[in-house]
């Protein structure tokens, strides 16, 4: 569904993603992980078209009205109500009617349908700009961080609409510095340090592979014992 092969980027002569190989298999979630400023948002960039490679190749098996994309807060108008955010691109995809109250429903927000987007909390908007990425049913889902802010029961259940969204055969691509979320939500994982991709693969088997198995599964440990830096 994904391809990317030695991608190579710069900005202002510093190279911020350095031979990038990334693959994604249809109907998986993909896991990006790194800290801040490592080089997560620019790789969801280049693969939604939104910034060109300097270098390498790009394939991305999915037109363009079958992408959803949660980036930060892409695609929302901040003085229109959850509800109007969400019937905007109900009509715009031709959805059927009840489909903005049922998305609403989806990402926890029923009851919240005539508050203003820009007076929400931080993980309110979160949740709004999550549904505004699925409410079409995408082959193809981009989330950058889709759960950064939220209380950890509104987590638990975003995560699994996510694993929904995979049982009906969307393929999800998402960033985290959250390394238990991705143990139980992805895949494959891929671990991004200073631009470069570092590792790469089941997560269980990641773990097992540098014996970061002690009682459970600990993607940190990994990622300390490869970069000696904690997330």
């Amino acid at each position: 569904m994904i391809r990317l092969e030695n991608a190579v980027k710069s900005f202002d002569g510093k190279t911020v993603l350095k031979n990038i190989n990334i693959n994604v298999e249809a109907g998986t979630i993909f896991g990006l992980l790194g800290p801040s400023g490592a080089g997560k948002t620019t790789i969801i960039n280049i693969l939604t078209d939104e910034i060109n490679l300097d270098d390498g190749n790009k394939e991305v098996l999915a037109a363009p009205h079958e992408i959803g994309i949660m980036l930060d807060h892409f695609g929302i108008y901040e003085q229109l109500t959850c509800l109007e955010n969400l019937e905007f691109y109900q009509e715009l995809h031709d959805l059927e009617k009840n489909t903005a109250q049922e998305i609403l429903k989806a990402v926890g927000l029923a009851g919240e349908e005539k508050k203003s987007f820009s007076t929400l909390s931080r993980g309110m908007q979160q949740r709004i700009a999550l549904a505004r990425a699925i409410i079409h049913r995408p082959k193809l889902i981009f989330l950058d961080e889709p759960t950064n802010a939220l209380d950890p029961r509104t987590k638990r259940d975003i995560c699994r609409l996510l694993m929904r969204l995979k049982e009906d055969g969307a393929t999800i691509f998402l960033t985290t510095h959250d390394m238990h979320e991705a143990l139980n939500l992805c895949d494959t994982v891929g671990l991004l340090h200073n631009g470069e991709i570092i590792e790469v693969g089941a997560p269980a088997s990641m773990c097992e592979k540098y014996g970061a198995t002690k009682t459970t599964y600990d993607l940190e440990a990994v990622f300390l014992q490869l970069t000696g830096e904690e997330l």
